[in-house]
Parts: structure tokens; C-alpha cells; sequence
């Protein structure tokens, strides 16, 4: 492990200030690398994104991959967390927090602008992560075949299953899908990067050579990853400081949602006795978020300065920090799993 990987947390508190400082102090650079955008996704983050999950493309191997089927507890476990139990814990979550605890009990809050952070956190709680994951899953050293399938069922079942789960929850009937949104992430984060490690994959040829070339890029995810963060944090870096009393309010139910929702996956691939290639990654969907998804869906429906977009902007920032706890986490716990899967 290099001092890149060894020190990742500290890289990204630094990035996380960088940003901060940067967003404060040239603001006009960020915002016009905030405006290289398209259905809510931004450009520059797209490539930096890409650049984190093509060394994991390039492991799929796609004769193993038409044989997922005969291990399917992973993907019951993923599919049952993320449809049956997250969207309803963030529910309950954020109005035991934002109504009662923030509201009611301490008065921080307003009941009004306590809705609206509610319905961002809601948003961000039927949105399971579709990018990210896979860096995720790198970083544990995940099955990545097993994790490509986990995310294409996952996304199959968005389409579905994300706006009347989210119309229940929010009490509303105009849920739209941004299928721009959805789509193009599938594009950018899955077919693109996909294609590309297919074709290294065949370029290389031996898997000596692909490891040496793997070995090779490997700095350049991790540098993704920091920059990524900066950017992220420089974006939003006015509404940040403009807001700072909102912000840990909004963060604390986030937090717990997130290790929450690991904590039953990765327990549940534990008593399955599934390999912790795919039990780490399986956890990290669940707890990671489609922010894209959530975000576009909180502009259109509450508007651009509305605290529900707010909130999905905090889960944005929330998310990296505790998803690379829960990396270490998982990485700690390895040797608890199986370390070939139990058929």
C-alpha cells in the first residue's frame, strides 16, 4: 500500500479544505467548471469519476459474469436493503431529527424548512449509488464482476421502483424520473468505462500484463478521488458557509443513515457466510448515494435554493468522508469472511 492509499483520509480532509478555501477565494473559477454541466451531471466530475472506476473495469471478466446467478444471496441482500429498508429508515430518520429533535425539542429548525430538508433526505434515500460503488469496491478489493451485476440490477430496478417509492414517501403525485439524468450516468459510469476495460482487457491479453498496467494507473484513481472532493466542496463552498448552523443538522441524520444501512447489509452477507468480495461492496451501495439522481429531482420539484436541494448537498459532501470510514471498516474486517465464496 502506497502513502497515497495509507493516508487516503487525510488527503481527503485536506482536499475537503482546499475546496472550501478555493470555492471562497475564486469563486468565479468554480463556477464556470460547476457550469460544464449537463441533466445535473457535471462534466468535469464525470471524467474524474471515470478515471476512478476504469482500473475496476478492467478486472470484469465476462465468462464469470454470466455465472453471478448461481450466487444470488449478494444480490438478495443488496436488492432487499436498498428497495425494502433504506428508503424507509431515512424517512423515519429525518423527520424524527429534523421534526422533533431540531423542531420541536430545540427550535432550530422551522417546521417549514424542516419539511424541506426531510424531502431532500428522502430523496437521497430511494437514490442508491450507482458510480461511486465502484471505487468503493476497489478500495476492498471487491469481486468486480459480482459488483458490475449488483449495480446493473440495482439501476434496472430504479427505473422502476424511484419515483412512486419517492411520490409515497414525499406525500406528492408529480415524481418525475430525469431519465436525462439516469440515463447518462448509466452511460458515463457503467457502458463507457465498461467498453474501455473490455478493450485493455483484450489489448493486454495476459494478466500479468493487465496487472503491471492496473499497477501503473492505480495513482491516477486516487488522484481522481482528491480532486473530485476539492471540487465538490469548491462548488459549494458559498452555500456552506452561508448556511453552517443548517448544516450539521441536516448531516447528523445522514450519518447514521449511512452506517446504518452498511452495518445491516455487510452484517447480513456475514451471517449468509458470503466472501467479503462481495459483502463489502454490497454494503456500499446501499449506503452510498445516486446524488445526481437526487439532486436534479430536489431542483425540479422544490427549486434551486430550496432546502431539499440543500440537503441532497450535504449528503453529496457527507457521503465521501464516511463512505472511506466504512472502506477502513470493511478492510479491518476482512478476515471474519469466508475467503472463498460458500456454495
Amino acid at each position: 500500500m502506497g502513502i497515497f492509499e495509507r493516508y487516503l483520509s487525510v488527503w481527503v480532509a485536506l482536499a475537503m479544505l482546499a475546496g472550501l478555501a478555493g470555492g471562497s477565494l475564486f469563486p468565479s473559477v468554480f463556477t464556470t467548471l460547476g457550469g460544464l454541466e449537463y441533466a445535473n451531471i457535471n462534466f468535469v466530475i464525470a471524467v474524474l469519476i471515470w478515471l476512478m472506476i476504469y482500473p475496476m473495469m478492467m478486472q470484469i471478466d465476462f465468462t464469470a459474469v454470466k455465472n453471478i446467478h448461481r450466487r444470488p444471496k449478494g444480490l438478495i441482500v443488496t436488492l432487499t436493503v436498498n428497495w425494502l429498508i433504506k428508503p424507509f429508515t431515512m424517512a423515519l430518520l429525518a423527520i424524527v431529527f429534523m421534526r422533533y429533535i431540531f423542531g420541536d425539542f430545540t427550535g432550530l429548525i422551522s417546521p417549514e424548512l424542516g419539511n424541506e430538508y426531510i424531502a431532500g433526505m428522502i430523496l437521497l434515500g430511494v437514490a442508491p449509488c450507482t458510480a461511486m460503488v465502484f471505487v468503493w469496491s476497489q478500495l476492498t478489493r471487491g469481486d468486480a464482476n459480482y459488483t458490475l451485476v449488483q449495480v446493473a440490477v440495482n439501476d434496472l430496478v430504479m427505473v422502476v421502483a424511484f419515483a412512486p417509492i419517492a411520490a409515497f414517501l414525499l406525500g406528492v403525485t408529480d415524481v418525475i424520473v430525469p431519465w436525462e439524468t439516469l440515463f447518462l450516468s448509466v452511460i458515463l459510469f457503467i457502458v463507457i468505462p465498461l467498453i474501455a476495460g473490455l478493450l485493455t482487457r483484450k489489448a493486454l491479453r495476459s494478466k500479468q500484463a493487465l496487472q503491471s498496467f492496473g499497477g501503473k494507473i492505480k495513482p491516477l484513481s486516487i488522484f481522481g478521488l482528491i480532486l473530485t472532493v476539492v471540487l465538490l466542496f469548491g462548488f459549494q463552498a458559498p452555500r456552506i458557509l452561508a448556511n453552517p448552523v443548517d448544516i450539521v443538522p441536516i448531516a447528523i441524520p445522514l450519518i447514521i443513515q449511512t452506517v446504518l444501512i452498511f452495518a445491516i447489509a455487510y452484517f447480513w452477507m456475514y451471517k449468509w457466510k458470503e466472501p467479503h468480495s462481495v459483502a463489502a461492496p454490497g454494503g456500499m451501495i446501499g449506503a452510498s448515494n445516486f446524488f445526481e439522481l437526487a439532486v436534479a429531482v430536489a431542483i425540479s420539484l422544490f427549486g434551486l435554493n430550496s432546502g431539499a436541494a440543500l440537503a441532497t448537498v450535504v449528503g453529496v459532501l457527507v457521503e465521501v468522508p464516511i463512505m472511506l470510514a466504512l472502506v477502513t471498516y470493511a478492510n479491518r474486517t476482512r478476515n471474519l469472511f469466508p475467503v472463498t465464496h460458500a456454495d
